[in-house]
């Protein structure tokens, strides 16, 4: 089992002006960082720790503190970031720990709907993010664009396709998909949003007072729709969360089709991690997207 080394610990409490920890429990689940419940006499927390030549947490701590800019934490929380070090080429990063239950996502839906309104209504003027990021362990590219269309395609889709395993997709298919998806959003007016980019059930939950927990995000502007496409393509969301998020967000015209294209980045995500069957779903959303 792999463990904090003891100048870790050291630097860590040093940080914190804290005591050597009463309990550092390893807490399994994620396979790109090690994760440990550190405990102090007052607080418990949430420790992530990479140490891959990326600076993935650094993101990570980036996108929390923005999303926290924008939620109400009467129901949805945002974790909060109490520490980043970087000692030795080692990202750490220090979190509040939150105690999670299986209860509804009523609040999940109206605090992510909030989240989405309140950011649309600073008025984002541009779309993408300002520093490199990553989804999973791809970069997800940085870069501004006053259009919605040249953000997804030039800063989400080329990056994605130019990785792909080569010579699955011709470049007469890969063009033709590009102008699909191009004429498919033209006459959508996009709500300009700090999406949390990376939505799916493993990165949400529901604290002890029901409040929406989101975390682990891959956030940059976007259509708010990305979010919401996400949490259908593996499911785990309730009915009573569409029906609170969509109080406040509305379904457009033309939604049920941009799920298709919004979530083909994350297909293509998918196949460039992992490969296998994630290949064979590409070539499906392809044909689906050339259907439309």
């Amino acid at each position: 089992m792999q463990k904090l080394s003891p100048f870790e610990v050291s630097e860590i409490c040093s940080e914190l002006g804290e005591p050597y920890p009463k309990n550092i429990e390893q807490v399994h689940g994620g396979y790109i960082h090690s994760a440990w419940k550190i405990e102090f006499a007052n607080k418990k927390l949430f420790l992530k720790r990479n140490d891959r030549n990326k600076n993935f947490l650094e993101f990570e701590k980036n996108c929390l503190q923005n999303l926290r800019r924008h939620s109400n934490q009467k129901n949805l929380i945002i974790p909060e970031v109490i520490a980043f070090k970087n000692l030795q080429n080692v990202e750490i990063l220090l979190m509040e720990w939150i105690d999670m239950e299986n209860l509804d996502q009523k609040n999940l839906g109206k605090g992510l709907g909030e989240m989405h309104l309140n950011s649309t209504e600073s008025n984002p003027i541009i779309f993408g993010y300002p520093i490199e990021g990553f989804i999973g362990l791809t970069v997800q590219q940085k870069g501004l664009e006053k259009n919605w269309i040249d953000c997804f395609l030039n800063l989400r889709i080329i990056p994605q396709l130019s990785i792909l395993k080569s010579n699955f997709l011709d470049k007469e298919t890969i063009n033709k998909v590009k102008e699909k998806i191009r004429s498919e959003l033209l006459n959508h007016n996009p709500k300009n949003t700090l999406v949390h980019g990376d939505l799916w059930s493993g990165n949400v939950g529901i604290d002890k007072s029901g409040r929406g927990v989101i975390f682990d995000p891959a956030s940059w502007w976007a259509d708010n729709e990305v979010d919401i496409a996400m949490t259908k393509l593996f499911g785990g969301f309730g009915n009573e969360f569409y029906e609170e998020y969509h109080k406040i967000f509305p379904i457009r015209k033309g939604f049920e089709r941009r799920i298709i294209i919004y979530n083909f980045y994350h297909i293509l995500n998918h196949a460039n991690m992992f490969g296998g069957s994630y290949l064979d779903q590409v070539k499906n959303y392809v044909k689906s997207i050339l259907k439309m």
